[in-house]
């Protein structure tokens, strides 16, 4: 099967760094001409447009910064997509906006699947990240293989959407895993203790993280980069707030976090590092939170290996 990626970001490029590692018959597009060509010196096919990669390829992912973004690509690509053709989104988007483009697709005679990653950009480079499916049974079966060489857990979630909507949930609470995490760090410096001994406390404990057991080691480094930027938290916990207020649910934490992640935009940039809200208190208090012997940058140290389908567990 030949493979489309559009969108060799942050993210995407690593996942379409692990197509091209594992063999893969893959053609690249993005707006950034030297993404590109890096790929092409891998010995990835390029293609000049969304549209070429649909009528060349038999699948073609897309893994965009915006629902706007999205959008442009996907109407693009609609006049070329017929019976044989699948279309894999693996951004983070609006799960309403993804269900109306996956529609006009399988109108269009072809398969859509909604599959955005979960784990980080470190684990997105290695093949170990994990990876949410929605679409129909037949298709996951399809596109499964090329999955597993993107992803360590591959999980079928049902219907076109309920990835996103399940992704836009993990998101919003690993922003307030940072944000707690921030505030905790922050008050153990002000306590006396050593930084580096309380990251292994909390590591050890019931208050541990997936963030804390990354970020965490960023923000004690003073590196602060995630390779997540406030303009993606602030896209991701919107949209889950509209998720809850589409349902009528009247939450608390949400509309504060976002506040909270305004303020870190007006102060740092609109497109931070989300790591970097430590500094809003390390201003307020004038402490510096960071300690000796933490890295630079995160490193998947788990061996690659191929992945597999998790199966959900389901009562009687």
């Amino acid at each position: 099967m030949k493979v489309g990626f559009i969108g060799l970001g942050n993210v995407g490029g690593k996942l379409a760094g692990s197509l091209l590692r594992n063999g893969v018959d893959l053609m690249v597009f993005d707006l950034n001409p030297e993404l590109v060509v890096d790929f092409a010196e891998r010995g990835a096919a390029t293609g000049g447009s969304a549209a070429q990669l649909m009528q060349d390829c038999d699948a073609v992912i897309t893994c965009l910064p915006s629902p706007a973004a999205c959008a442009a690509v996907v109407a693009d690509m609609l006049p070329h997509v017929g019976a044989g053709k699948i279309w894999m989104e693996m951004s983070t988007t609006d799960a309403d906006q993804i269900k109306a483009h996956a529609e006009a697709v399988i109108a269009a005679g072809g398969e859509a699947v909604d599959c955005p990653v979960s784990g980080g950009c470190h684990r997105a480079g290695t093949g170990n990240i994990s990876i949410y499916a929605g679409c129909t049974r037949q298709t996951f079966d399809k596109v499964l293989p090329i999955l597993t060489h993107m992803g360590r857990r591959i999980l079928h979630v049902g219907d076109v959407g309920t990835s996103s909507t399940l992704k836009v949930m993990t998101n919003y609470l690993a922003t307030m895993n940072l944000l707690s995490v921030c505030e905790a760090l922050t008050v153990m410096k002000a306590a006396g203790m050593d930084l580096a001994m309380t990251y292994e406390a909390i590591a050890m404990s019931s208050g541990t993280s997936f963030v804390h057991e990354t970020e965490s080691q960023l923000i004690l480094s003073g590196s602060r980069d995630v390779n997540f930027t406030m303009d993606l938290v602030q896209k991701d916990i919107g949209l889950f707030q509209k998720l809850a207020d589409d349902h009528g649910v009247p939450l608390e934490l949400s509309p504060l976090m976002i506040e909270m992640m305004t303020d870190g935009q007006k102060r740092y940039g609109e497109r931070a590092q989300s790591d970097r809200m430590i500094e809003r208190l390390e201003e307020a208090t004038g402490l510096s939170v960071t300690a000796p012997g933490f890295p630079q940058e995160l490193v998947d140290d788990e061996p690659e290996e191929r992945g597999y389908e998790v199966k959900a567990r389901r009562g009687a």
